[in-house]
């Protein structure tokens, strides 16, 4: 058989970027300013500039698009794309990158954007088309993979301040996971797992109601036991 030469591959990074909203999941999409997708909604990000590391164009992006330091933030791979197909341009693999952060700030458009603006992740988002080129299959794919490791590591943590409350952080398993948790079993659960959360000596007072004790994330890499998702025997259940 004849051997078929190597298909000339580029390579681009594309932005899941995580945020709890009003209580709600939501990701930064642009506007396409150009072709192919004109005027579509997509995932911010671009192509791997000569000379640079995959990270380094993740952060490059994650400036470019937010205004904010990416090295700062939760940033991790999730995976590499590259079906024949996936891009009109020709062959284009993306590696999809998930980056969370609190209260990130309105976002700027990037040089290929017309406009750029938070979106609440549901299932209408995720259908097929809604989204320029695979976009919706990258956005699945990285809440997916948030959803998991909230169960297993301490993620949650990663879309609070440094000093939270368990309420706050009762708030983001329910916008990510999308269901409704039990307070008290929530906070029996989560201070009962070895070193996820640590209490500090400061309160939050509300404005109405008895001051919130503040902790900080603790130093456990895993969570031990997990926190399972409601209907898996975890202890934590729907209100």
């Amino acid at each position: 058989m004849p051997v078929r030469p190597p298909s000339p591959f580029r390579i681009a990074i594309d932005l899941v970027i995580l945020t709890i909203r009003q209580d709600r999941l939501h990701v930064l999409l642009i506007e396409r300013g150009k072709e192919p997708f004109k005027g579509q909604p997509a995932l911010p990000g671009g192509f791997v500039r000569a000379g640079e590391d995959l990270d380094d164009t993740a952060v490059r992006e994650l400036a470019e698009e937010t205004g904010i330091d990416g090295r700062r933030l939760y940033l991790e791979q999730v995976r590499t794309y590259g079906h024949p197909e996936r891009d009109p341009r020709g062959r284009i693999a993306s590696v999809a990158y998930l980056a969370i952060a609190p209260d990130l700030p309105i976002p700027v458009a990037g040089t290929d954007a017309a406009t750029a603006r938070w979106a609440e992740v549901d299932d209408d988002l995720l259908s097929p088309g809604r989204l320029a080129f695979d976009h919706n299959v990258l956005l699945r794919d990285a809440t997916d993979r948030a959803r998991a490791k909230l169960e297993y590591s301490p993620l949650a943590t990663e879309f609070c301040q440094e000093l939270f409350t368990i309420s706050e952080l009762r708030a983001v398993y329910e916008a990510v996971w999308g269901v409704r948790l039990d307070p008290r079993n929530f906070h029996r659960k989560v201070t009962g797992v070895d070193d996820f959360v640590v209490a500090t000596k400061e309160r939050r007072i509300p404005p109405t109601g008895r001051p919130a004790v503040l902790y900080r994330r603790g130093a456990a890499p895993l969570l031990h036991p997990a926190m399972l998702r409601p209907g898996r025997d975890s202890g934590v259940r729907d209100a």
